[in-house]
């Protein structure tokens, strides 16, 4: 492929690495600060096709190798190149049933993109920006549903409707096997619908995605909590041959601090999970029990921190403050949500470490103790380790704050199941190779055995998953 982008007289044509990818049009801050609707507006025909043209399609495609879910890049790439779409995006899908999901909201740029060979000199193609246009295309052009094999006979329970589980959903019925989907909330999606907002991620999109899967066989049953409606041992009497338990990071975490009990503290599960799953964004039409804070502190600096701000500012704050105990450079967040919530208004309190929410006489929350922080050498994670500054205390005003520091595996099925191990943070221990959890024929993948990651590090472990549980079936 040649860029199309033309020289002058005279001067060479440009290299591709030296070609700006196009801007993806957005809604202007002002605008979407009063609404939920979805920023990014996507890329345009035009702009797939002259960012796609600038794959150099290697020889070595490092590309692929830092997509979780083993995307074949160059394929679907040299598909649009030639305008067909149909064709992408069937190239997509045998690696991938949630293209819209993950073209949306996976950091591209520290995996796919990261490994593009142009990134070493300049800009690397747009991927997901791209994965996103041709999924939103088949929706609009009619989604097409791959002929099934002869079913095998078997099944299996799938506890759990994230990215995890719908990713292994897909996976084994394009095998053959029969697959049921065990979601304990009201609609399926688990994190893609509760934990992301409708502004990045709209809740019309996973329920197309589900639909998709539906088409493929899957059942999905909600409103089903596994471990106390249903065993471990119910499933398995009730003929399922392997179980995957795919229930995420959902018990949040919290400082070990003064004051967590007082009205007007959130985890940011919570918070996300009241706006977008009881649709507290729509208030009156649904009334949802919410403080919407008019001066809110939202504590850490990932994605869901910047989540929670922004959404907070849309249900009407007058202030939102990110206070971080580290530097905007160590923040995990991806830099596109940094920048929309610099955009929109959210503030930034860094190098601090909050010691104590503060009351008032009611038992509301009224402010926070902090104490400055400065950077020290390199931890694990390989940032450099916060460390407190001497007699640097002070206060912050505040009437609601958000914690958004993690999460811990959902407790659910291991505390109702005692053969089933976990380790020191209450992850399901798995044979690493085969995902095979202490009780045979009960694997485990995503956040509840990896601890908390990305949707597309879930949706990867979905597949491996997917791959052992078919072995072990293929097998009897």
């Amino acid at each position: 492929m040649t860029p199309s982008n033309p020289a002058t007289e005279g001067e060479k044509p440009p290299k591709p690495w030296d070609i700006p990818p196009p801007k993806m049009s957005e809604q202007k801050p002002s605008v979407r600060i009063r609404n939920f609707d979805e920023v990014n507006q996507g890329y345009s025909e035009g702009q797939v096709l002259q960012e796609a043209e600038r794959c150099m399609q290697c020889k070595k495609p490092t590309c692929v190798a830092g997509c979780p879910v083993e995307i074949d890049i160059p394929r679907f790439l040299a598909a649009v190149h030639q305008k067909d779409f149909r064709a992408a995006i069937r190239i997509i899908k045998e690696k991938n049933p949630l293209p819209a999901i993950c073209g949306r909201v996976c950091p591209q740029e520290v995996q796919c993109q990261k490994g593009c060979v142009l990134s070493r000199k300049g800009h690397p193609i747009e991927i997901g920006r791209i994965e996103r246009f041709l999924a939103d295309w088949e929706r609009e052009h009619g989604v097409e549903v791959p002929k099934l094999p002869k079913p095998t006979g078997r099944r299996v329970a799938i506890v759990g409707s994230g990215p995890a589980g719908l990713t292994a959903a897909g996976d084994l019925a394009l095998m053959g096997h029969k697959v049921t989907v065990f979601e304990s909330l009201h609609e399926p999606g688990g994190v893609l619908i509760y934990g992301i907002p409708e502004f990045r991620l709209p809740k019309d999109i996973v329920k197309a995605e589900v639909d998709y899967l539906r088409q493929l066989g899957v059942e999905v049953k909600v409103n089903a909590l596994i471990g106390q409606l249903y065993t471990l041992d119910d499933l398995f009497e009730l003929g399922y041959d392997a179980i995957l338990l795919a229930t995420g990071a959902g018990l949040p975490r919290f400082l070990n601090i003064p004051g967590l009990n007082l009205v007007g503290t959130y985890s940011s599960n919570e918070f996300l999970t009241r706006v977008n799953l009881m649709r507290a964004y729509k208030f009156p039409e649904y009334d949802t029990p919410i403080i919407k804070g008019k001066n809110i502190i939202v504590i850490g600096g990932g994605n869901a921190a910047m989540d929670s701000a922004r959404t907070a500012l849309r249900l009407g704050a007058e202030k939102v403050t990110i206070a971080y105990r580290r530097t905007e450079a160590e923040m995990p967040v991806r830099r596109e949500e940094l920048r929309h919530a610099k955009e929109e208004g959210v503030k930034f309190q860094l190098l601090t470490q909050p010691v104590e929410v503060l009351g008032n006489d009611d038992g509301w929350v009224r402010g926070m103790r902090c104490i400055r922080m400065e950077l020290g050498k390199p931890d694990e994670s390989g940032r450099r380790r916060p460390q407190p500054v001497p007699d640097s205390d002070f206060e912050m005003e505040t009437d609601t704050i958000i914690f958004a520091i993690g999460a811990f595996a959902n407790p659910s099925v291991p505390k109702c199941t005692p053969t089933l191990a976990v380790d020191r943070w209450s992850c399901v221990v798995v044979n690493p190779d085969t995902l095979e959890s202490t009780i045979p024929h009960v694997y485990a993948a995503g956040d509840i055995s990896g601890g908390e990651g990305t949707v597309i590090f879930a949706a990867g472990e979905g597949k491996r998953a997917a791959r052992q549980i078919h072995a072990y079936l293929t097998s009897l």
